[in-house]
């Protein structure tokens, strides 16, 4: 099955001072992060919630096998996630999974951690990554999250997966994203760095968003933007954003629609290099309502889906790859829309 869109594509400069294993642009301070104090034992900015566990370097160091690799489950270009298991508080007796983020030293990294901590120690929702604890001590940062046992999202959407995502599957996914988005944007939060490999999936194939570190507040108090240094994954950031670095909850609305696209399609985003010879530059091409007409490849490895529900993601796609951020929906206008496309695909399973 085939939809038509139409592709456009804009130039940014991508850092290539950060040796890291995912391509991201750099941030500017918010109020979840006080750079200046990164040596400091204990963060002055730091908000804990009376719920997060304060953990010893030595109980995380137990949990993981002194971070044996034999325990590694993902690395970013900040961080290294080991799975391992502490003590339940409630039941001393009992052992929870979790994962364990060591936050790699840097500047950057210790933003990150600052950030999730306070994002996460202030806001609590079932599609938003449970962190149960932290711990900063001897210079280490390491953050302590339930373990999601079917890890992120990205990695069953690639070719190789073993297990294909049916659509329905997929459709609920989306729902759980976006409310998990819609929940950030009601606390007056931008994610900024929203894509599959962000969502992680428990045992039932619940979604929810992780690696917070990013986020930032929004505009408040009637002003219409925010204006900051750009953050982000190529092939997820919107394009007036990139290019002017104003801030607004339809970036994330933006991004929402490069991942429905990846939903549909099994593709990530399209990136190529500048034609111009600079290494440093680089050129995301998206398809969307633009200009030139565009053919958009239903995923092969999807049977027996509802055709006018493969429609309507679609179309609200295109809504949220709207070029001018006024015209993209709310992050719960998107919602509505998801249910009713799962609406329209139990209609025909049924």
């Amino acid at each position: 099955m085939v939809f038509h869109f139409r592709c456009f594509s804009f130039p940014y400069v991508q850092d290539v001072r950060e040796t890291t294993t995912v391509d991201v642009f750099h941030t500017a301070n918010s109020r979840f992060v006080d750079a200046s104090r990164m040596n400091q034992t204990v963060a002055p900015n730091l908000n804990v919630s009376l719920t997060l566990r304060n953990f010893t370097l030595s109980e995380l160091k137990t949990a993981t096998k002194e971070f044996h690799i034999s325990n590694k489950i993902g690395e970013g270009g900040f961080a290294i996630v080991y799975k391992g298991t502490v003590k339940s508080l409630q039941h001393r007796s009992f052992h929870i999974e979790v994962a364990v983020k060591q936050i790699k030293p840097g500047q950057q990294g210790y933003r990150t951690w600052l950030t999730e901590v306070n994002v996460l120690g202030e806001i609590n929702h079932d599609n938003l990554v449970k962190l149960i604890g932290f711990c900063n001590e001897d210079s280490q940062l390491l953050l302590v999250y339930e373990y999601m046992p079917k890890k992120s999202l990205d990695g069953h959407l690639a070719p190789n997966s073993n297990q294909p995502l049916s659509w329905g599957r997929r459709l609920n996914i989306a729902k759980d994203a976006a409310t998990g988005l819609e929940h950030l944007h009601n606390a007056k939060i931008v994610f900024r760095d929203f894509k599959p490999s962000n969502i992680l999936l428990d045992n039932n194939w619940n979604a929810k968003l992780c690696d917070f570190g990013f986020a930032r507040d929004g505009p408040q108090d009637g002003r219409t933007h925010v204006s900051t240094m750009v953050v982000g994954t190529k092939g997820y950031a919107a394009p007036e954003y990139v290019q002017t670095g104003r801030l607004t909850s339809k970036v994330d609305v933006w991004s929402y629609g490069i991942f429905l696209e990846e939903l549909i399609t099994g593709r990530p985003p399209i990136t190529r290099n500048n034609p111009e010879n600079n290494s440093q530059c680089l050129r995301l091409v998206c398809c969307y309502a633009g200009a030139e007409k565009s053919k958009l490849i239903v995923d092969p490895r999807l049977q027996g889906y509802s055709e006018r529900s493969m429609q309507k993601v679609t179309l609200i796609a295109k809504k949220c790859l709207e070029k001018d951020p006024k015209m993209r929906p709310t992050m719960s206008e998107v919602l509505e829309m998801v249910r009713d496309a799962i609406a329209l695909e139990n209609q025909q399973v049924g």
